[in-house]
């Protein structure tokens, strides 16, 4: 057992670093994270179907849908673009593994990006 005392966040220094990041780049990490979530949730990785849980990437897809679709006019088009063409892979890939697919409108997040076909 070690004898030094638990070390305590640095709330201030924690505080001055999140003022520093410009909110682009906020968003741009959270939508990363919500699609990597996803691809673990939908067996993209390389574990496989060891992670998978459609009902868990439906959430994250519709999510990370509803934050570039309200953050659309904030971050430019070099961070959409791509970050767009991900969600729809993973729309696609969500449709892929359903084995009773939604209905065209119906897929997640598609309330938000409109039908995605492949």
């Amino acid at each position: 057992m070690s004898d030094t005392p638990p070390q305590t966040p640095d709330y201030d220094t924690m505080a001055r670093d999140i003022a520093e990041v410009p909110a682009v780049e906020v968003i741009v990490t959270v939508a990363v994270n919500l699609m990597s979530a996803a691809a673990v949730k939908l067996g993209l990785t390389e574990e496989g179907d060891e992670h998978k849980d459609l009902d868990e990437a439906r959430k994250l897809v519709t999510a990370l849908a509803g934050l570039l679709d309200a953050s659309a006019t904030e971050i430019s088009s070099f961070h959409a673009a791509p970050l767009r063409d991900g969600l729809k892979s993973l729309q696609l890939a969500f449709r892929e593994a359903s084995i009773v697919p939604d209905e065209p409108g119906q897929g997640p997040g598609e309330k938000y990006t409109g039908p995605v076909y492949g």
